[in-house]
């Protein structure tokens, strides 16, 4: 950044050079289109005192515009100015093709920081060889425009209005520099793995996963530093490993206590959790996505009336079971891949003589196969009030 020492000559010279520069940045996915092509640089300034150029600026809609950074270099002259400024940073990671669940954690972020910044990185350490990497949903403009559309203005502030102020798109190269391969056991490079957390839930079928995540999400921090980050609460397993790393690893951006997990955002018709894959499943499939919300619904409702871990869980897989049977009359393929309940702390299986009575957190989570896609969703039971900050 510039010094407040230099003469105006000197600033000038330098915005061009920077102009010129930052010209460069923009990435194939970002001129794959005519919206995007129409990409202009700014050299006004942002939230400082010096006329310093903006990020690259895509035009949304022929009206919205929304900065766009797709080298971690240019992101981090961005982030540096907001330190100056002493500006607040929210930021979202996403792997993209956002939802209305993304929105939530959005709109959470517009609401108590200055600047909110958005991610978009499909992450291939986090896919096993056999998952489904290529063919995740990839929907830039969308996403963009999604974006664009996305303000927020306080009741006590209405002439205040707050809109995301700059989407990451990272490369592969600038995420990985030492390359990246799907096949753990040949992978080179530097990894995070959270030890003792990530073989339960989720980790009993995606024994990987969890060490992906770890990695991707310690670069986006270190890349973000931003004052507060937020998760969805639907990968509440996820949310609170990466809570214990920042822990674990003393991160200052954000700390543990600014890691905040917003509650899971529902279809308002059957309550299926928003998700990405949710795009894979055909019409017939998607009547029986819901299988799991009821079935975990069941089991909270057997856990509040004083039902053991065994009879929740027997209660739950029944109504798996019955979904399964109808499935296979319609021709689709369903299966359950794990109902548990677990410590929100260990992610240990809770004791069986654990009653609703005790009060203690309970976290009641599941996986089932609708056709070719995976579906999770979970619910805390007790006093969860701590995760949910």
């Amino acid at each position: 950044m510039l010094s407040s020492t230099l003469t105006r000559t000197s600033v000038n010279r330098t915005i061009l050079s920077r102009v010129m520069h930052m010209s460069t940045i923009i990435t194939q996915a970002t001129a794959s289109t005519p919206s995007h092509r129409a990409a202009l640089l700014a050299a006004e300034a942002a939230n400082s005192s010096l006329e310093l150029p903006s990020p690259p600026r895509t035009t949304i809609g022929g009206s919205s515009m929304i900065p766009v950074f797709t080298d971690l270099r240019s992101f981090r002259e961005w982030r540096t100015q907001a330190f100056r400024d002493g500006k607040s940073v929210g930021f979202v990671p996403t792997m993209g093709a956002l939802h209305e669940g993304h929105m939530s954690l959005v709109n959470r972020s517009l609401q108590e920081n200055d600047l909110t910044v958005l991610s978009i990185f499909v992450n291939p350490a986090q896919f096993a060889p056999h998952e489904d990497l290529s063919s995740y949903p990839r929907t830039l403009d969308a996403d963009l425009a999604t974006l664009a559309r996305t303000s927020f203005t306080h009741p006590s502030t209405p002439q205040m209005i707050r809109t995301p102020s700059a989407v990451f798109l990272p490369s592969v190269r600038d995420m990985y520099p030492s390359g990246i391969i799907q096949d753990v056991e040949n992978q080179k490079g530097t990894f995070v793995e959270v030890k003792g957390y990530g073989h339960q839930m989720e980790g009993m079928s995606r024994p990987t996963f969890f060490r992906g995540v770890a990695t991707v999400v310690t670069k986006l921090f270190n890349s973000v530093q931003p004052s507060n980050a937020y998760f969805g609460q639907k990968d509440i397993q996820q949310a609170l490993i990466m809570r214990r790393m920042v822990r674990d690893l003393l991160l200052a951006h954000p700390t543990p206590q600014n890691l905040h997990i917003v509650p899971t955002h529902r279809s308002p018709t059957d309550g299926l959790a928003l998700s990405s894959r949710n795009a894979y499943l055909s019409p017939i499939e998607r009547s029986f996505a819901p299988t799991l919300f009821n079935a975990l619904t069941e089991a909270q409702r057997a856990w509040e009336n004083g039902s053991t871990r065994s009879k929740c869980l027997r209660r739950a897989n029944e109504i798996v079971g019955n979904a399964i049977v109808e499935s296979e009359k319609k021709g689709v393929s369903m299966r359950s891949d794990y109902i548990e309940m677990n410590d929100p702390e260990t992610f240990e299986v809770v004791d069986e003589r654990m009653t609703v009575d005790e009060g203690k957190p309970v976290v009641l989570s599941g996986a089932v196969w609708v056709g070719k896609t995976r579906l999770i969703d979970n619910f805390l039971l007790g006093d969860c009030n701590g995760l949910l900050v």
